[in-house]
């Protein structure tokens, strides 16, 4: 069992986070970058039905060199090896065109199963599995919350309103993990120290066979045209009560359209 594991580093969303104001993209080089949370997800599931099934697993990152680090945490975890794309070239890129890179490194990696945290907290936009999924002509199964394989088959139970989609689909497959299908392991000592000696691979766009004019932020098909900054926060309105501060709340409250 070959199962590759999407992985991409974010800033920290517990930090404050900002664009770089040459061009608006998210400034990484100062922002406390970490594993993109959900993704944390996705390999501990992987290396549960790695330790159930054999096999191998493989991280896959596309990202500037900071992206090393997310990658070493990762294979601390337990996964066995990394591929790393990293070229100037893919900086601002879009998901249609990150989708195209990830796509040619999956084509060039041997798996059964491909597994996804179900979005990142940078980008939020959610479609990575589905745009890989017409790519690279294999099914789907998104926002799964508990997933086994049987021979040849990978089923998952999807979270719904009102309960859960039992779904299934034959492997090679690409599923997508939320934050409840399982409990993220720490990285042991043993595992940080066995981590610096597994494989990591870097590829470039060359290396995939990909046009570097086809991707980036100049031919991107999505881009921050203008941003402006959080106001600062306005002093409060203090009311004494002398009688009437009922009076003096509520007719605050109605200038703010509250009540």
């Amino acid at each position: 069992m070959n199962i590759v594991v999407l992985v991409k580093q974010v800033p920290d969303s517990g930090t404050q986070r900002a664009l770089d104001p040459s061009d608006n993209t998210v400034a990484r080089t100062t922002a406390d970058n970490v594993i993109n949370e959900i993704d944390e997800y996705a390999i501990e599931e992987a290396l549960q039905v790695k330790e159930a099934q054999g096999g191998e697993v493989t991280i896959l990152t596309v990202g500037p060199g900071s992206a090393t680090d997310a990658i070493r945490k990762a294979l601390s975890m337990g996964a066995d090896r990394a591929v790393h794309v990293q070229d100037d070239a893919i900086h601002g890129s879009c998901a249609i065109q990150t989708s195209a890179v990830l796509a040619a490194a999956l084509q060039q990696m041997d798996y059964d199963l491909v597994l996804t945290g179900a979005t990142s907290t940078d980008g939020q936009v959610a479609v990575m599995p589905a745009l890989l999924s017409e790519r690279l002509g294999i099914p789907q199964l998104s926002g799964a919350q508990k997933l086994t394989v049987e021979g040849s088959t990978v089923k998952v139970e999807r979270q719904t309103d009102g309960g859960f989609w039992a779904l299934e689909a034959p492997m090679p497959a690409i599923v997508s993990t939320w934050d409840t299908i399982n409990e993220p392991r720490y990285p042991s000592f043993k595992g940080i120290m066995a981590a610096k000696k597994k494989p990591v691979e870097t590829k470039s766009l060359a290396d995939l066979g990909i046009d570097p004019a086809t991707v980036g932020l100049a031919t991107a098909t999505s881009a921050v045209v203008d941003v402006t900054g959080r106001p600062p926060k306005g002093e409060g309105v203090k009311v004494t009560d002398e009688g009437n501060g009922a009076q003096e709340l509520v007719g605050y409250l109605a200038s703010q359209k509250l009540v």
